[in-house]
């Protein structure tokens, strides 16, 4: 009985903290929740236009057999990090930096990462599957749910200490004090650079290959 009053009270939590989400929207002056959706939809169709939502970008990048993942985030990175520091500077938006843990760092990006691999998708690209209809990614989607629940049940007892010690907050342009917009400026236009350069390959799945016409398909080359 105790051990179902402990999950009760954890399950309560997490609805506590998604209601929490929410009006933080609406009373902290993000934006109203409107609006929120609607760039979601903006997202979500962005993803569908350069089809990093298929399985085949995000393990055929794993296989190095796909660039569309790197290049996508590269020039994402880069361009959002001019445009979020002027946010900033002009009082449009906020930081809000979390503490470096690189014992967990190292240990949450390997499991992310293999995670990533097997599944094909990541936490952006696996809900706008599950909208298309894919039941793989959505027993994907609720071992993460469960993963989760276990995070928070056990974090104190067990996680917290895989986390290691804090080296505190810290972002790029605090390097380069009185320097910060070209810190950035320079950041930005390198990794945008970066993700014009790095060449094109795509991994192409059945559908896919089935709307291209046979003198411009890849595997009848």
């Amino acid at each position: 009985m105790a051990d179902i009053v402990f999950v009760n009270e954890h399950t309560s939590s997490f609805a506590d903290r998604l209601i929490g989400m929410v009006e933080n929207v609406i009373h902290q002056e993000h934006g109203s929740v409107a609006l929120v959706f609607l760039i979601g939809v903006i997202f979500g169709g962005i993803i569908q236009y350069v089809r990093v939502d298929k399985f085949e970008k995000i393990a055929g990048f794993a296989m190095l057999k796909d660039t569309i993942v790197p290049k996508m985030l590269f020039l994402t990175v880069g361009l959002t990090s001019i445009a979020l520091y002027f946010m900033i500077d002009a009082g449009g938006a906020h930081y809000h930096v979390k503490p470096i843990l690189l014992q967990g760092l190292i240990i949450g990006g390997i499991l992310f990462g293999v995670s990533m691999a097997i599944l094909g998708k990541c936490p952006g690209t696996g809900p706008i599957s599950i909208a298309e209809g894919r039941i793989d990614v959505l027993i994907g989607a609720i071992g993460g749910i469960f993963g989760g629940l276990v995070f928070t049940l056990y974090y104190d007892d067990f996680f917290k200490p895989l986390m290691g010690d804090s080296s505190g907050k810290m972002i790029l342009s605090d390097l380069f004090k009185g320097h910060e917009t070209l810190t950035v400026l320079i950041f930005g236009i390198v990794v945008t650079l970066v993700a014009i350069l790095i060449p094109k390959i795509e991994l192409f799945d059945e559908a896919d290959l089935c709307k291209l016409s046979d003198d411009i398909r890849p595997d009848k080359k």
